[in-house]
């Protein structure tokens, strides 16, 4: 039982510091996901459905990060800045929500540990990105 538990604690670390290190992806992600199922929908198949996905992520990252490295304006460079940390956020939530859905009975006190976990790592995507974009906080 004690392993178990040691087990379970390894993997919440271990899935922290992946979503530490994933956050500043997660709205690329998400676009090339949703381009990919669209394209997929539309009978593009499964090759070329994963081929506008990845063509789609590597475009809004690139779009993104070239604005944020462009624009000398603090307020819009926040503003780029958290359009990248939202989904980050949102990832943080499921994340935690996932691995607390069977380990905390209580729903309200799930909810605060999925809310500080999206809370923490939409905070460590926008910290790293404030520091440059997809290099780890100095």
């Amino acid at each position: 039982m004690v392993a178990v538990m040691f087990m379970s604690a390894a993997l919440v670390v271990l899935l922290c510091v992946l979503a530490y290190n994933l956050a500043v992806y997660a709205l690329p992600f998400f676009v090339g996901l949703a381009a990919a199922q669209f394209a997929y929908e539309t009978g593009a198949g499964l090759i070329g459905a994963g081929l506008v996905g990845l063509f789609s992520a590597g475009a809004a990252f690139g779009v993104l990060a070239g604005l944020f490295e462009t624009i000398r304006s603090p307020v819009i460079r926040l503003i780029v800045a958290l359009i990248f940390a939202a989904p980050a956020a949102v990832a943080g939530y499921a994340l935690v929500h996932g691995v607390t859905k069977e380990a905390v009975t209580s729903d309200i006190w799930r909810q605060i540990f999925c809310i500080a976990g999206g809370g923490f790592v939409g905070f460590s995507a926008l910290s790293r990105l404030v520091n440059g974009v997809g290099q780890p906080a100095k």
